[in-house]
């Protein structure tokens, strides 16, 4: 009969995989943060400052920094569901294995 083969190992495997994603992530927003918050040294000519002051805005909030910031919160907000769905299955497949060796022994 076809159908789902569910490996509690293989699940915890992909919670850990998703944190580390989620580690990884948290660390590009910090590298963004920073590149917005330098200003290019591109010289003091008004074309210069110009594009010093739009590169540093893409990568500011609204361009690069939120981008990433917003993948780092679907990743976190991922993994804790993982996380959470994961503990729930096995916390109701223990109860299962419990209940049957109850049974077995009336």
């Amino acid at each position: 009969m076809p159908g789902f083969r569910v490996v509690p190992g293989e699940l915890t495997a992909q919670v850990t995989a998703i944190s580390t994603v989620g580690d990884q992530t948290a660390a590009l927003v910090g590298s963004a943060n920073r590149l917005a918050e330098r200003l290019p040294p591109l010289g003091t000519a008004p074309p210069a400052l110009h594009l010093a002051q739009r590169l540093r805005e893409a990568a500011g909030r609204s361009g690069l920094t939120g981008e990433v910031s917003a993948a780092d919160t679907e990743v976190t907000g991922f993994h804790h569901a993982l996380k959470a769905t994961v503990s729930r299955y096995l916390d109701r497949e223990s109860d299962g294995v419990e209940a049957v060796k109850k049974g077995g022994r009336k």
